[in-house]
């Protein structure tokens, strides 16, 4: 057995540490799940101002025998950054602690436009996060193209266009990031839109993004493009609409077509199909108009360590239920090239996504 000791003390336990972290990881989302479901920051919220310990039990929907752990679970997601904890008195025997929101936690309000809280419920389902157990027999298996398929026999799209309940959590997922997306869009973007006046959002689900798109820029038509049991249920009306179609086959004329987190969906070769797509969408009129890109480019620099992170577990994702993966600078070119495309313009103002603008 290797001994520890002299220098490598710390080195060793400093390593243990990390390895641990990265085991027990999950704790961190689950128990934020947890506190979404026990509705805590909405209780908070709607006290009107930090709450102490007591408090929260009280008005929380706890079973009487379990009340004496909710300080646990405040304590961890304190430590995550997702309340603040506040000391309050004037003395050590007065003294107590009172629970706030951070900006974090307002992101999981019910009532908040911007709210993540569906996909947080989406990406913590058991449907998505049990397809991970089997990401070591699928990289022994070629039979499978993803764990999803190995963990539900067929694969995603299949399964949310014959699962309702999976289909409304994705749908609903999708659209609370998409609100985000627009508003941010829209207020430092607006140049991206100048003089167009149609518009086609593939993939664009319920139609989030294409709703607040007509309310900032009427003059737009827009039309939701996605697959039948997609946008089977909605209603158009005057400059929005709903059309139903494969991507694959084709996609309506227009001046622009907006891809939103669709592209890293998809594998190389799948997606050079859907650009010659759009392509054709874009140019059959004899006009030449534009694709608009809204995804994750990876940077080899001026990225901090956080935002890296996140895209790497954007990248793991799309390897896991889908064909994709997250694409640095050069391989988005190749796609383009490949695609028929002559020139891209890149923005880097959404995080950790980009929006592309694409021309023929």
């Amino acid at each position: 057995m290797q001994m520890v000791c002299g220098e490598h003390d710390y080195e060793l336990l400093q390593a243990q540490s990390h390895v641990w972290n990265h085991i027990f990881s999950f704790i961190n989302s689950m128990s934020l799940k947890c506190a979404i479901q026990l509705c805590i920051p909405d209780v908070i919220h709607n006290h009107g101002k930090p709450m102490t310990l007591t408090q929260l039990v009280t008005a929380l929907p706890v079973h009487p025998s379990k009340t004496i752990f909710v300080y646990r679970l405040m304590r961890i997601l304190a430590h995550s950054g997702f309340f603040t904890l506040t000391k309050t008195g004037e003395n050590d025997e007065e003294e107590e602690y009172v629970y706030g929101l951070t900006t974090s936690s307002q992101l999981l309000l019910k009532d908040n436009s911007l709210s993540a809280r569906p996909f947080l419920m989406a990406m913590l389902d058991p449907v998505l996060t049990t397809p991970w157990n089997h990401l070591c027999s699928w990289f022994q298996n070629g039979e499978y193209s993803t764990p999803f398929d190995i963990a539900h026999g067929m694969k995603f799209w299949e399964y949310a266009a014959c699962k309702p309940n999976i289909n409304h959590l994705f749908n609903e997922a999708m659209a609370s990031d998409a609100r985000l997306v627009i508003s941010v869009v829209i207020e430092k973007c607006e140049h991206v839109f100048k003089g167009l006046k149609s518009l086609i959002d593939v993939g664009g689900g319920t139609g989030t993004m294409a709703k607040a798109f007509v309310k900032a820029f009427p003059h737009v038509e827009c039309t939701v493009f996605d697959l039948p049991h997609v946008v089977s249920n909605m209603q158009s009306h005057e400059n929005l609409k709903y059309v139903a179609g494969n991507m694959f086959d084709v996609i309506p004329s227009a001046d622009a077509i907006l891809l939103k987190s669709i592209l890293h969906d998809w594998n190389d070769e799948e997606c050079v199909k859907i650009l010659k797509k759009c392509k054709e969408a874009v140019t059959s009129t004899g006009k030449t108009g534009k694709v608009i890109i809204i995804d994750i480019l990876f940077e080899k620099k001026d990225r901090d360590y956080k935002s890296t992170e996140t895209q790497l577990f954007f990248d793991m994702l799309m390897m896991v239920l889908l064909t994709g993966k997250e694409r640095d600078e050069r391989e988005w070119a190749k796609l383009f090239l490949d695609a028929g495309f002559t020139r891209y313009e890149v923005n880097p103002i959404l995080g950790v996504r980009s929006l592309i603008e694409l021309y023929p």
